[in-house]
């Protein structure tokens, strides 16, 4: 069914664990997320950021999801804006159905931040929807959003109390060293979970979330580099530490790197190994096959969420 994240985030927090929140840009990738939420016994997040509705267009996109959904009306399934940049694409997102919605107003100092996401969750939430937001700046590179690593900046867990207060936003996206892309670390890869666990204390009752959290699978990116990438130095955020955070007060973390290394191995497998393949159902059938795994180690490896529903 689809829902809000409200229910499941409560569960989250209760239980100590996250939920995986997969970002879509076709079909395949849906299918292969949803698929292993259902072997799982999972509640999903499936969400789109703005560069991803230009590709695929919303209405194709919520249709997708809708289908999803009424496949496997047992799984709990939010749909979810990432990264939303302006009011406008948020307001367009909760109008067409999204469930929830992230206003990143990251880019803006504390006060303007505190506007302009108020102004967002003032709508939405007269709409029944939920509204994510961000405090903080991760480094790196992730569709529409580019931050230089110099540009980074730690959430201060006080501010993080007076954001959630005067906004009313109901989960809160915190920087603690994780970045986006595929380039995460150049050396050994640390958060700082005692800024999670000072946010925690202050805002127990507000769901945290952790972007730019991609493992970035060393089978997968090997996979890719062996069909013909070139993909040098990749890293990302080890799965144990992953787990830790899980358990640690994060309700809900972004894997983005993973699912596309996902479907881009399995399509260059598909080609190399039979160069006279031609059908698309072979090849992005093999990537969604791989995009399941994937999601599937996730849920129940790393995130602790399998058999929550």
């Amino acid at each position: 069914m689809l829902v809000t994240t409200t229910e499941m985030f409560k569960k989250s927090m209760e239980e100590k664990f996250a939920i995986g929140a997969f970002n879509i840009n076709n079909m395949e990738i849906i299918q292969g997320i949803v698929d292993a939420a259902k072997e799982a016994k999972s509640p999903v997040i499936l969400e789109a950021s703005s560069s991803a509705i230009k590709f695929a267009r919303i209405n194709y996109l919520t249709k997708m999801v809708e289908a999803a959904v009424e496949e496997n009306p047992e799984i709990p399934i939010a749909l979810h804006l990432d990264h939303g940049p302006d009011f406008e694409t948020c307001k367009m997102c909760v109008d067409a159905g999204f469930t929830s919605v992230m206003f990143d107003g990251s880019k803006y100092d504390f006060e303007e931040n505190v506007q302009k996401t108020k102004e967002v969750v003032e709508y939405a939430h007269s709409k029944g929807v939920v509204v994510e937001a961000e405090l903080g700046k991760l480094a790196g590179i992730e569709d529409d959003v580019k931050v230089e690593s110099n540009d980074a900046i730690y959430t201060d867990p006080e501010q993080a109390r007076e954001f959630v207060e005067r906004t009313g936003c109901d989960s809160l996206a915190i920087a603690i060293g994780t970045s986006h892309g595929a380039y995460k670390f150049k050396g050994e890869a640390k958060l700082r979970f005692d800024i999670l666990a000072k946010v925690k204390e202050l805002i127990p009752n507000t769901p945290i979330v952790l972007h730019g959290a991609s493992t970035v699978v060393p089978e997968l990116l090997a996979m890719c580099n062996k069909y013909g990438a070139d993909i040098p130095g990749a890293k990302g955020v080890p799965d144990e530490i992953l787990r830790e955070a899980s358990t640690s007060g994060v309700s809900k973390i972004n894997v983005d790197t993973d699912l596309r290394l996902a479907m881009t191995g399995g399509i260059r497998k598909v080609f190399i190994e039979e160069p006279s393949a031609f059908d698309p159902r072979k090849y992005l059938g093999e990537g969604r096959n791989l995009v399941k795994e994937t999601v599937y180690h996730k849920m129940t490896n790393v995130f602790g969420s399998a058999n929550k529903i």
